[in-house]
């Protein structure tokens, strides 16, 4: 019964992230993603590298928010999670200096007991992420 109710925890981290980027209450990203995390973002434009630790993730999400001025949106679409392991698919969608981005993304997650302690960003459609997050 362990088991359950930390799959059930994952799944509602998991879930308590994607409300925080859309209004909901910022503590989950603080309570989620571990202090020492690691997030990859896969790609070649600026905003593929990756991110060690809390405030260089905190960083990511600064940035993309200035370069969309505002106007990017994660909106989970479904997820799958063990006591490890999450995958998460969320459609990306946002408009920056005349381009617009509209694609489901995938975050690979290694955590533990629902922190997240490895991330890895996959978007379904490289090009048009590549052709959107191009400087």
């Amino acid at each position: 019964m362990a088991s359950r109710s930390r799959r059930l925890n994952a799944d509602e981290g998991i879930r308590r992230v994607f409300d925080a980027f859309t209004g909901g209450d910022p503590r989950a990203l603080f309570e989620v993603i571990a202090e020492d995390a690691v997030w990859t973002v896969n790609g070649t434009v600026p905003v593929a590298q990756v991110y060690s630790g809390r405030p260089r993730i905190f960083e990511l999400f600064r940035e993309t928010r200035r370069l969309t001025g505002g106007t990017y949106l994660s909106t989970l679409r479904w997820l799958l999670a063990d006591d490890e392991h999450a995958v998460v698919v969320y459609r990306a969608q946002g408009t920056r200096l005349g381009r617009t981005l509209d694609i489901d993304q995938v975050l690979l997650i290694d955590h533990t007991d629902g922190i997240w302690r490895a991330i890895t960003a996959i978007p379904s459609d490289p090009p048009a992420f590549e052709a959107f997050w191009r400087a």
